[in-house]
């Protein structure tokens, strides 16, 4: 069996890239083809990989560093992979890399994260969030309408989905037509033995008083501006890791006791992960991964009431919820978050996060995938 590995792009690591490690972990022969890949930040996670990329890695890096400029040759770009040598095919894709093409035999399983998010239910946020006006709207409807109709055709290509949450199961069935099998992504690959973290903190100290974390994509929908703006009133440390094209404009939203320091390695990030006082998750995410990473580190989190959140933690056990995207919500949620402190027990929200475990997720999808293949092909 001949097998493939397709992710969208491998520039960061977030979830989405913690999947494609355990499907590399599984199947490590298979080469892994993605559209665009940054050696420097991503071959430590993928040493002995065999990586193969798209035409795109030939643009300039401007356009590789800004995705929208490469709009027009995104649905393109996967379809151009050459797959015909391979017997089984998994796609990790929240846009683009479910839309290779493949020979009739070959079996297609798309390991989904989410639909395309800036077509689908995110589609007005980005009008609005990108400042289109009416004239440019009068050009960006129809692209997008043909982005909708790409992605629903790209998805008839696909054999068989698997979801990342009911969240994700719900709206696969919603936009596409088609069922899933839920498998929940794989959660504590950062929970590694205990180092020292090395001396001299790229960009910034641990503050002598513990502080409160976030680590994501600098991006509109993970919503980090309503954290910005409850801490900017609650005037207590938050400290923001990651990288995305919304930093600067966060960065000077932010007052002084919101420190961001970018890009991390591992060994520093679980350093944060164990030293916080609590995980924020302002954003609706189709599972959330940096969440249940925390909960792996025993510690509570205060989340936004919606997504794959309200399938993972455990209110008042594991962290707390806010209903609505307001940043006074927000910071009432922190309140409450320190009034409970001492009531929240780090032995049991380390035992939630290990039901999402990446030994779970690796033999779980490992049993799936083989039985559809075997089923199909004997």
């Amino acid at each position: 069996m001949k097998i493939a590995l397709v992710h969208d792009w491998l520039t960061n690591f977030g979830g989405a890239e913690q999947v494609l490690l355990s499907l590399h972990n599984v199947w490590p022969e298979a080469p892994i083809y993605t559209l665009l890949y940054d050696k420097k930040k991503m071959e430590q996670y993928f040493p002995q990989a065999e990586i193969r990329t798209s035409f795109l890695q030939k643009f300039p890096k401007i356009f590789q560093q800004r995705k929208e400029y490469l709009l027009p040759f995104l649905p393109t770009a996967p379809e151009t992979f050459d797959l015909r040598d391979f017997d089984l095919v998994i796609s990790s894709s929240n846009s683009f890399a479910k839309g290779i093409i493949t020979k009739p035999k070959t079996i297609h399983i798309s390991y989904c994260h989410a639909p395309m998010r800036f077509v689908w239910d995110w589609h007005y946020n980005y009008l609005k969030e990108r400042k289109i006006g009416k004239i440019k709207k009068f050009f960006v409807l129809p692209i997008l309408h043909y982005f909708r109709m790409w992605d629903k055709i790209s998805a008839d290509r696909v054999n068989y989905f698997i979801a990342n949450s009911k969240t994700t199961a719900e709206k696969i069935k919603k936009y596409y037509s088609r069922d899933s099998k839920v498998i929940y992504p794989p959660v504590g690959i950062r929970q590694l033995p205990a180092t020292s973290l090395p001396a001299g903190r790229q960009g910034y100290q641990l503050p002598a008083k513990k502080y409160f974390l976030i680590i994501s994509r600098l991006s509109p929908y993970k919503r980090i501006d309503l954290a910005i703006k409850a801490f900017n009133k609650l005037e207590l440390p938050l400290i923001i890791i990651g990288e995305g094209r919304q930093k600067k404009d966060l960065q000077k939203m932010a007052r002084k006791n919101i420190k961001f320091l970018g890009f991390q390695p591992e060994e520093k990030i679980r350093q944060y992960y164990q030293d916080c006082r609590a995980f924020i998750f302002s954003g609706e995410d189709d599972f959330g991964i940096t969440a249940c990473e925390t909960m792996s580190f025993g510690k509570p989190i205060l989340a936004y009431r919606k997504g794959g959140l309200t399938e993972t933690m455990i209110e008042s056990v594991t962290g707390e919820f806010f209903n609505e995207p307001v940043p006074e919500l927000l910071a009432d949620g922190v309140r409450r978050l320190m009034k409970n402190e001492k009531k929240y027990n780090s032995d049991e929200i380390k035992k939630q996060a290990e039901k999402f475990s990446k030994e779970r997720f690796e033999k779980e999808i490992k049993e799936h995938i083989e039985q559809i293949f075997f089923a199909k092909t004997y």
